[in-house]
């Protein structure tokens, strides 16, 4: 074979070691900038299941399954219940910064809604931003594959909007 082959399949040999690399790292959210959840670091999970059965079970379920099965709908204090923050729930429709804001912030401050009402409180000065951000990946690292990759879509889809 001649040097210009042996350059050329050397190439192509570098170009599906870089894609096979890519590929292998798509899921790994440890280096993925638009993720701010941690759901594949065993550590980060485990320490937000602690927390989470400490500070969201009660309201949420002990299996993420929420407070009621008709958590679409006002309970009779006009509030809606806790919803389920497994795969059925709503919580994966939402980007891991909203995620982070609403139990940080509360609904109201987080959606800039001052007259929203929930009985869902504000964690600021109860949780550290670092405890937040291990609640919520244990409770990524619950969904199943499609749903965490249809999130993952919409964290990079988010993070690419412009605001306000």
């Amino acid at each position: 074979m001649t040097r210009t082959v042996w350059l050329a399949l050397g190439g192509v040999v570098a170009v599906a070691i870089a894609a096979t690399l890519a590929v292998s790292r798509s899921g790994d959210d440890a280096t993925d900038p638009a993720q701010l959840l941690r759901a594949n670091d065993a550590q980060i999970v485990a320490r937000g299941e602690t927390v989470y059965r400490e500070h969201c079970a009660a309201c949420h379920g002990a299996n993420l399954e929420g407070e009621v099965a008709d958590w679409r709908s006002p309970g009779l204090d006009g509030l809606l219940p806790a919803p389920p923050h497994d795969a059925t729930g709503h919580t994966w429709h939402h980007p891991d910064q909203v995620l982070f804001d609403i139990t940080k912030l509360g609904v109201a401050r987080a959606a800039n809604l001052p007259n929203h009402q929930s009985a869902m409180p504000a964690y600021d000065g109860i949780l550290t931003d670092e405890d937040i951000i291990a609640v919520l990946s244990f409770i990524k690292s619950s969904w199943p594959d499609d749903i965490r990759q249809r999130h993952d879509e919409l964290n990079r889809v988010y993070n690419t909007e412009p605001r306000s």
